[in-house]
């Protein structure tokens, strides 16, 4: 848990209350927030907890997502499913590796939608 100062806004940290200051005598040997940069400081007298739900950030699909076959061409090439053995599919080429690579190609069988990429 991070907490910053409100005056200066840097970051606080837990230190003991000392002894011999004598305006915290009686809250000697607690603990407290204090920011290292000005004095400002949160006297601790009792169980300090803050909860927060963080909201998770959405996954983009890489590939294109629901749309990816959406406007695509179609080739002859045979299916890879051994029961369809169609001869036609949608494809799309993508480069997915570095500059110097062939692009991928990806396959979508037009019969059983069975999908594959060379």
């Amino acid at each position: 848990m991070l907490l910053f100062c409100p005056n200066c806004s840097n970051l606080l940290t837990v230190t003991p209350i000392p002894g011999d200051d004598p305006q915290q005598a009686d809250e000697a040997g607690n603990n407290r927030f204090e920011c290292r940069t000005c004095p400002y400081a949160f006297a601790l007298d009792q169980r300090y907890f803050e909860r927060k739900s963080m909201k998770r950030k959405e996954v983009e699909d890489v590939l294109g997502g629901k749309g990816a076959w959406d406007n695509v061409d179609k080739t002859n090439v045979q299916c890879p499913n051994e029961k369809c053995r169609n001869d036609e599919a949608f494809f799309y080429m993508l480069q997915i590796r570095s500059a110097d690579e062939p692009m991928t190609a990806f396959y979508k069988c037009t019969k059983c939608a069975k999908e594959w990429r060379e």
